[in-house]
């Protein structure tokens, strides 16, 4: 699967895979064969951070 390059795209399209099909984000990555340090990293250098509480990046 390709993620979207674009940091407010790939920050929306994150939050609805979140939001509509996975309980975590370790799942997520996991089923979807992504570095979840690498994703996390890669949202966190455009502001978004991960909040497991709430199962979002915001």
């Amino acid at each position: 699967m390709s993620l979207p390059e674009d940091p407010a795209m790939l920050y929306s399209f994150i939050n609805m895979k979140l939001r509509d099909e996975y309980n975590s984000l370790e799942a997520l990555c996991s089923d979807l064969s992504i570095d979840k340090m690498e994703l996390e990293k890669k949202l966190k250098t455009h502001g978004f951070e991960y909040n497991p509480a709430k199962n979002r990046f915001w």
